[in-house]
């Protein structure tokens, strides 16, 4: 008669699957929300950003949760760090 595979065999697929998701999924991600926090810690007065939402604006004040953005002439809003998508560009100085 034949004999039966080893557990290990059984649980090779499973193991590849992981590790697969590892590589695909999961590291990537751990990477750009590494970036992201380094993103959102190095934001300073006069840089450009895109909130989530899709304001455009210009941070006129940095405190330890919130930034205040310059959207328009006379129209400031206050955000959530966190809700900071990207940073358009660094404002020349």
């Amino acid at each position: 008669m034949g004999s039966a595979p080893s557990p290990l065999v059984n649980l090779l697929p499973i193991i590849l699957i992981f590790v697969i998701f590892y590589f695909l999924l999961i590291r990537p991600q751990k990477k750009q929300q590494d970036l992201h926090k380094k993103m959102i810690s190095s934001l300073k007065k006069n840089d450009e950003v895109i909130t989530a939402g899709g304001i455009h604006g210009t941070i006129m004040n940095v405190k330890d949760n919130t930034v205040t953005l310059k959207v328009d002439d006379n129209v400031k809003v206050e955000v959530q760090k966190s809700s900071i998508a990207t940073m358009k560009r660094k404002a020349s100085e």
